[in-house]
């Protein structure tokens, strides 16, 4: 029906703030009811419609009041769907009352448009239906939002913001880009991995799920299993990489249902939780350019540059984009749920919020930079992105809307998806002050200083302080590699609350040194086989928060840690220039693998004695994917960029490996698993743990010493002995007197295979107890250079 007099009346009832107003009582309102009718239909959905009032304003000149006129103009129109005003809750897409409810952020932006692309049309950049959303009705605060019902089969979705385009004040606002929802479910650009967009183009556009009523997955009755974080075993994995090989002859290789097929292998290596290297929506092609040293193209293979936090990465999934990558999600789901099945009784995800693919100034405008730059980003006075990050751009953390998305995304991937933990990449920027950093606004009183420079260190940082205390993620596992690319190195100092992990540098560094014969070294080596006191003691946390590794994803291998004492990186089409040049490597003796057969087997001891020095530290073992059988990428130690045998883990040569290093490595890990003692909750003390030099209780700290030997109490094994020589000299040892028990040898990395571990099912284990008796009866053990040994306290009379 047409507006009239009468509705008109009730609609000033409802403006107090108009009609209470002295100086509005004499005023004449007009209404303009040609532009607006009213339609006659049922009110439903989490809101009624509005109607919007504008040119609303008191004009006056001379002293003269001048009519006032209001326009009542009609809701945000649609072809397609029903449009109510909505909630500015929760952010994001959501299915609820028979509709979606839409909500997004964005402080600076002037106005805001909902665009929908069908699957179909996504490809030819067809937007199907553009939803205007009006700036009184909806829009509370500096949330955007609007809700829809209607028929979304098939549909994706993506924002409009207009607002000025000035960098140097840090606005980035272009009207005529689709921008990502930084809280989409699930981002759809191409098809499968590496294949280009229409006309070569390497960012495709990109547009998010709309969810549904149907997103349903089945867990089984899965629930979380919050292990001990000191009886885990991590496994650092690249999805893509793990099954992408020919020789996996997996159903779906190169996605979440490869690994799944694939879990067996973690079961039988004794691992129990999975670290997955970025799994976030990220634009492979991003580096996509031809490399003439391989003629094949580089890409983004490690995943490092986030477009999307909440969206798992969908070219990762056997189904791709089909059904608006709700498949996708439902993959990444079945991962999870069949590592817990299997006994993977953590999974850890890589997260990357120290920047995002959009880069500096010259980045695309994907996401958070056309929603609101200022706000995501760390900016200088004049616009420039702060690169802490060393990817051009540094995510604004502690600022307050962007450390509620980012616990908001810890959250989801906790509840919706059974994440068991984070590991969080370069971790200290996350401890930075954000833009324009005012302790007073953020705290209510000054903490800090009344004004500290954008990117200073924080001792107490708001983000950390949340995530540490959020009610939802207590009892998740976190990781920082506390270390950023703007020189900040917080490994022993990040600020932890008492349950945050690190990757321990420290830890990497100095095993590193000391096995390869580095003098000087014997007593950091120590602290690192506790579990790092000296980093971890004083600041009230455990052995356990030490993430213990060798070997990561960035880096070489272990098979290349001791095959090269130089980076051979030419492979990255960037001359050798990449990459870290300081690696504390040792070849054994000649560079490269053709190498002679005493070279040859040298490399095998060595890999063997960091293996055992892994498995023997007290804290929390990590191993790189592929070092189990001794994959080998070359000589590159910053393989970021290639889709190929570089990258893969390669199943043939792990079967040739399997009676060899892949043997020793289980045996290990099931001998850790079986000491009480090798995953203590505290750091050990002179009660349980002894040191002990060539001889016994006499341990050698000085510069020269290459050896490092100790005791270790355990309530299953009894004791066991550890030692481990690094001099290139052989050492004839002597025991511990133990009366009415002798020692027993389990293991000696000098030996070949399988000998190098007495396994209770070897062949012939009686006769290599006998090569060792006489010098056994003597308490005596002789150690080869380079060499490390475990050996077992058993009763005189068992023997």
């Amino acid at each position: 029906m047409e507006l009239t007099a009468q509705f008109a009346s009730r609609l000033l009832s409802c403006t107090p703030k108009l009609l209470n107003n002295p100086l509005e009582t004499s005023r004449r309102l007009v209404l303009s009811t040609t532009t607006t009718t009213l339609r006659n239909q049922k009110r439903s959905g989490p809101g009624p419609p509005r109607l919007k009032i504008v040119n609303a304003r008191r004009e006056s000149g001379g002293g003269a009041e001048v009519d006032t006129a209001v326009t009542v103009k009609e809701k945000p129109k649609s072809e397609r769907f029903e449009v109510y005003r909505g909630s500015p809750t929760p952010f994001g897409a959501t299915a609820r009352d028979g509709g979606v409810n839409f909500a997004i952020f964005s402080a600076n932006a002037i106005s805001a448009t909902l665009c929908f692309i069908s699957l179909s049309d996504l490809h030819e950049n067809k937007v199907a239906e553009q939803i205007s959303l009006d700036p009184l009705t909806n829009k509370t605060g500096d949330v955007w939002h609007v809700f829809l019902k209607g028929d979304f089969k098939d549909m994706l979705y993506g924002y409009k913001f207009d607002g000025k385009f000035s960098p140097d004040k840090g606005l980035y606002y272009d009207s005529s880009r689709i921008l990502l929802d930084p809280y989409a479910k699930a981002v759809i650009s191409g098809g499968e991995f590496g294949a280009l967009g229409a006309d070569g183009n390497c960012w495709p556009q990109m547009a998010c799920m709309v969810p549904s009523f149907d997103d349903e997955f089945d867990w089984e009755g899965d629930l979380p299993l919050k292990y001990p974080q000191r009886d885990l075993i991590i496994y650092e994995m690249h999805v893509r990489g793990f099954t992408r090989h020919e020789s996996s002859r997996t159903e779906f290789p190169g996605t979440y249902l490869g690994v799944v097929e694939k879990l067996h292998h973690l079961k039988e290596l004794g691992v129990n939780c999975i670290e997955l290297m970025p799994c976030h929506e990220f634009n492979e092609l991003e580096y996509f350019s031809y490399n003439s040293v391989l003629g094949d193209h580089k890409v983004n293979f490690w995943g490092y540059s986030t477009v999307n936090y909440f969206s798992p990465m969908t070219k990762y999934s056997s189904s791709g984009v089909r059904n608006c990558g709700r498949d996708a999600i439902n993959e990444f789901k079945l991962l999870i749920r069949e590592a817990h099945k299997q006994g993977i009784e953590q999974v850890i995800m890589d997260v990357v919020f120290n920047h995002t693919a959009e880069g500096n100034e010259n980045g695309p405008l994907l996401s958070f930079r056309g929603v609101d730059n200022s706000v995501y980003y760390m900016l200088a006075p004049k616009g420039e992105f702060y690169n802490y990050s060393g990817c051009g751009n540094t995510f604004n953390c502690n600022n307050p809307v962007v450390r509620q998305f980012i616990v908001d995304c810890l959250r989801y991937w906790v509840t919706e998806m059974h994440v068991d933990g984070f590991r969080f990449d370069l971790a200290s920027i996350m401890t930075r002050g954000s833009s324009l950093w005012d302790a007073v606004n953020v705290y209510g009183n000054s903490i800090e200083s009344d004004w500290m420079t954008t990117g200073s260190p924080l001792s107490s940082p708001p983000l950390i302080d949340m995530i540490s205390n959020d009610p939802i993620l207590h009892g998740v596992k976190l990781i920082a590699e506390a270390w950023d690319t703007g020189g900040l190195y917080q490994v022993g100092t990040f600020p932890h609350w008492g349950i945050w992990s690190e990757w321990n540098g420290k830890y990497r560094d100095t095993v590193r040194q000391f096995i390869k014969g580095t003098g000087g070294f014997s007593g950091a080596f120590a602290e690192c086989l506790c579990g790092s006191p000296n980093l971890y003691r004083e600041g009230g946390r455990k052995p356990w928060n030490s993430i213990n590794f060798v070997c990561a994803h960035d880096g070489f291998t272990l098979a290349d840690l001791v095959t090269y004492n130089n980076k051979h990186n030419s492979a990255n089409g960037e001359d050798n220039n990449d990459g870290e040049n300081h690696n504390n490597s040792w070849n054994c003796g000649q560079e490269g693998e053709l190498a002679s057969t005493s070279v040859k087997k040298l490399r095998k001891r060595q890999m063997r004695n960091f293996f055992l020095c892994l498995m023997v530290s007290q804290g929390v073992p990590m191993i790189y994917m592929g070092d189990e059988y001794g994959h080998t990428k070359g000589g590159n130690n910053n393989t970021y960029c290639h889709d190929n045998y570089i990258n893969y883990f390669q199943w043939d040569k792990k079967e040739e490996s399997s009676s060899d290093f892949f043997r020793f490595c289980c045996l290990m890990t099931k001998f850790r698993h079986e000491c009480e003692s090798l995953g203590l909750n505290d750091f050990p003390t002179a009660e349980k743990l002894q040191w002990h030099g060539h001889t016994p209780g006499m341990p050698d700290w000085s510069e020269t010493s290459r050896f490092v030997a100790f005791t270790l109490i355990d309530s299953v094994k009894g004791e066991i002995y550890v030692a481990f020589n690094t001099s290139h000299l052989p050492v004839m040892i002597t025991l511990p007197e133990r009366p009415g028990f002798r020692w027993e040898p389990l293991v000696d990395t000098s030996k070949p295979t399988p000998y190098d571990f007495l396994s209770i099912d070897l062949p012939g284990r009686d006769i290599a107890y006998d090569q060792y008796a006489h010098f056994l009866d003597a308490n005596l053990y002789p150690m080869l250079s380079y060499s490390s040994i475990i050996l077992v306290l058993s009763p005189e009379e068992s023997s």
